[in-house]
């Protein structure tokens, strides 16, 4: 099956954080060894890109951004022969890409990848070294994860999976971070047991995807904790038993009164900033996690109380995404088996023309989930 690739791309790509996003015609990618192309069918918005957009988290431009997708394969690159990757084949693609070959993805840990972060969250590139993104004129382009917000992107094979046609190939984008994410909280750093108590500090498109997939692994208590009734009634909506409003209630009075006195099993904090972190940790019983999976604009800190936290025996366990070439497929999953009902959180679309405008709204706090540029638009 040969599909007809054009030698140009429109691309949304980031020069200046004055500027901001600016659409170019760019030069097509092509996939090398264990690398896809994939024809982007949408691509979501997420708050890791923001802080990238307003120069809060330095990485090198020019570069495209966009690191949740769902597309059709339309070129496979060599040393694919193990997979079972076609061209046709609808797919997403996880933010987290593992090398497959290092220490840490030997022990399944996809997501301490070193190459990851090395090369691709510090310069833009993939595992040779290298970007797949070029100017006209040949000048290099960095990449943000696959670099989405475009026509068409490159993504290493072990960070893709084939989505089935019930499944919508427009909020699908979304499977690769926001719900990837939250299923890698729950499942990986809180090791959510059948029964607990579960609060979520901020309920975007990661946490409303918490929200759901506590459900699904048997939380008894999910009590959303947000500034906006209008995200709480959303969170309702998707299985949360209970709300908090943060500018009119007591976060730990709430949350304590809602539990009997005791505090949650598990707090889960989606937005990375010092106040959201305090909620979280307001919110623990004794003997309680604390998972933070929220990104901070930059270098940001937050106050632990030391003797609390050593005395009430809590723990505070980092989570970054996912170990992507176990989870991936298990979210598609529970995506296609609407466990996870990813569509109704995608709440607005966007044209690659347009996107400046989501992500204005995004750091507004205006968005209510997870937006998406839809290439169709």
């Amino acid at each position: 099956m040969s599909v007809q690739i054009p030698e140009t791309m429109r691309a949304s790509v980031l020069r200046d954080v004055e500027k901001g996003l600016q659409v170019e015609e760019i030069r097509t990618p092509h996939p090398r060894a264990g690398e896809v192309l994939v024809k982007v069918r949408a691509c979501g918005m997420c708050h890791s890109d923001l802080h990238v957009i307003h120069g809060k988290i330095a990485f090198p431009l020019p570069a495209v951004l966009g690191h949740e997708v769902s597309g059709e394969i339309v070129e496979i690159g060599p040393g694919n022969e193990h997979t079972n990757l076609k061209v046709g084949q609808n797919v997403a693609g996880a933010f987290l890409m593992p090398c497959g070959q290092c220490e840490a993805c030997a022990e399944g840990r996809d997501d301490l990848c070193g190459p990851f972060f090395d090369l691709n969250r510090l310069k833009g590139q993939l595992y040779d070294g290298q970007t797949r993104l070029f100017g006209l004129d040949g000048e290099e382009i960095a990449q943000y994860s696959m670099g989405a917000l475009a026509e068409y992107c490159v993504i290493p094979s072990t960070s893709v999976a084939p989505i089935p046609d019930n499944v919508d190939p427009v909020a699908g984008a979304i499977i690769g971070c926001a719900v990837l994410t939250a299923y890698g909280a729950v499942r990986r750093g809180a090791d959510l047991h059948h029964g607990e108590t579960v609060a979520v500090v901020a309920t975007g498109g990661v946490g409303s995807n918490i929200i759901q997939i506590s459900r699904a692994f048997g939380a008894k208590k999910v009590i959303a904790i947000d500034i906006a009734d209008d995200k709480l009634e959303a969170a309702r909506a998707l299985g949360a038993t209970d709300v908090v409003n943060s500018t009119t209630e007591d976060v730990r009075e709430r949350v304590f009164d809602i539990t009997g006195g005791r505090g949650v099993d598990v707090a889960f904090e989606a937005l990375g900033r010092p106040e959201t972190w305090n909620s979280a940790l307001a919110s623990l019983k004794d003997g309680g996690r604390m998972v933070p999976i929220g990104l901070g604009a930059g270098v940001q800190t937050a106050d632990v109380e030391i003797n609390r936290t050593v005395r009430r025996s809590q723990s505070i366990i980092g989570s970054y995404g996912a170990r992507t070439r176990h989870d991936l497929p298990a979210v598609v999953e529970l995506a296609a088996a609407d466990i996870v009902n990813y569509r109704d959180i995608v709440s607005a679309h966007y044209s690659l023309e347009n996107v400046g405008e989501g992500y204005d709204l995004l750091a507004q706090g205006k968005i209510r989930g997870r937006a998406v540029v839809d290439m169709s638009l």
